[in-house]
């Protein structure tokens, strides 16, 4: 077991988003996690933000504001000034909660084998900073992921995206997958990352809700919301994936919609073997807290 702390490492890449950014170094440094480096790579921006950053500058890892070659780009050159254990980004108008790093330290410490995780109960804030959502995105699995599991268009079985502000890694994994995010993608390189990282490991859930995606109407992803889901789909299709053909999907929708609520209650085997045998079930495995301890639990999902 790792006997030293785990370093996390936050990257915020941000341009002109003055009015949320406070609010998102805060939900970072206010953790006051002593092993934490966080770096904001700001794009040049001219509404302010500037003088937000270097309110904070003494608590940061690094910071830098100029020009760069858009969202990605910012988001590479963030990790580059970083060394530690754990990474992940945060963009400047989304928010963690308040445990996140602390419920990631501990995870990541008991169990080596987890590479990568994220929240099944993925929040939504409002443009105040309200906390609006939650929501049950159930386990994950490669395979459901690469028939569509996690692109919820409207011809999919209407499961969840993996919550990029959610999911944490850690560098080995992002090193062996390539360490950089493809910035020839303009909205999905998010999961394109994922679908590199299901080469190299499975995807672990847990149950505490790590952060949250702010909806304010002038995110890029909310704006172009169709090419975000036509990159990911073109990613989907590169990795030898692609979405259900519709009366596969709408089988797989009807499954879920049924059973979601049994997808982390114990089962008898037999009928988890039958369910899998009919590859209308994928396992899957979140961690839970039970009592005093962290523990691995099994799950299914469509």
């Amino acid at each position: 077991m790792q006997t030293s702390p785990l370093t996390i490492s936050i990257v915020t890449p941000s341009y002109n988003q003055v009015t949320f950014l406070h609010e998102t170094i805060d939900s970072v440094l206010s953790q006051r996690d002593p092993h934490l480096e966080y770096v904001i790579i700001d794009g040049g921006s001219t509404d302010g933000s500037v003088d937000v950053i270097k309110q904070y500058a003494g608590l940061l890892t690094y910071w830098i504001s100029e020009p760069d070659r858009g969202h990605y780009d910012a988001v590479n050159k963030g990790f580059s000034h970083t060394t530690g254990d754990i990474m992940a980004w945060i963009n400047s108008d989304d928010k963690y909660t308040p445990s996140a790093f602390s419920v990631v330290r501990d995870v990541f410490t008991q169990f080596p084998e987890i590479q990568w995780l994220t929240t099944i109960q993925p929040l939504g804030w409002d443009a105040t900073g309200q906390a609006t959502s939650i929501n049950f995105s159930g386990g994950f699995n490669r395979t459901s992921f690469l028939k569509g599991g996690n692109l919820p268009t409207k011809d999919s079985f209407q499961r969840r995206f993996i919550q990029q502000e959610s999911t944490f890694w850690r560098r080995a994994l992002w090193e062996q997958a390539g360490g950089r995010l493809d910035t020839t993608l303009h909205l999905a390189a998010d999961f394109e990352l994922w679908a590199r990282f299901y080469q190299h490991s499975d995807l672990y859930g847990v149950l505490a809700p790590l952060g949250g995606f702010r909806s304010h109407g002038n995110q890029r992803s909310v704006l172009h919301a169709n090419q975000y889901l036509s990159e990911a789909e073109m990613v989907l299709r590169r990795h030898g994936g692609g979405p259900c053909p519709w009366p596969e999907a709408l089988l797989r929708g009807v499954v879920w919609k049924l059973c979601r609520h049994l997808s982390l209650k114990p089962m008898p085997p037999w009928v988890r073997k039958i369910a899998q045998g009919s590859g209308l079930s994928f396992p899957s495995h979140v961690v839970v807290r039970n009592g005093t301890e962290w523990r691995i639990i099994s799950g299914f999902v469509v």
